[in-house]
């Protein structure tokens, strides 16, 4: 696996649609402006396009894992409860152990407080995990697309 993608938890669209982030495709669009994925902009767009891209591309071709701490949908953070996170976070231990991406990439700020429970940190590289490397991106929904497409191309130098 190149890349562990690690995301908080799944909205309510993207839950019932089965595909990560395909509620907002955002996340899809920035993995295809940097070059993580190569994929026609119109198949992201389309739901059931961007469903066989995820299931039959995102891991055996593009060798990327995407994985939530905790698998609740709400409509936003603030509804997730303290302590919710801590099975989430053993099976993401347990994964990176065995699987050894080469870069686990913490989507947003949140997410990488709910698996390190660190609070003072800034974007970029964080302490290795195992043997893999550990990364915080900035949110791809918040904020210039130049700083998230930037976030990715580094992950994967």
């Amino acid at each position: 696996m190149r890349v562990l993608f690690v995301g908080i938890n799944p909205s309510p669209g993207t839950y019932t649609r089965g595909v990560p982030f395909s509620n907002n495709k955002t996340f899809w669009y920035l993995l295809n402006k940097a070059g993580l994925i190569n994929e026609e902009f119109s198949d992201l767009r389309d739901d059931v396009k961007l469903r066989l891209i995820y299931n039959t591309k995102f891991n055996p071709v593009y060798k990327f894992g995407l994985i939530n701490i905790i698998n609740r949908p709400t409509p936003n953070v603030s509804l997730l409860v303290k302590g919710e996170e801590n099975t989430g976070r053993r099976k993401i231990s347990k994964i990176i152990k065995k699987y050894k991406p080469r870069v686990v990439c913490f989507i947003g700020k949140i997410t990488y407080e709910k698996y390190s429970h660190e609070k003072k940190f800034d974007f970029g590289w964080q302490n290795d995990i195992y043997d893999s490397k550990s990364f915080v991106m900035h949110f791809p929904l918040h904020g210039k697309a130049s700083v998230r497409i930037m976030d990715l191309k580094l992950i994967t130098k």
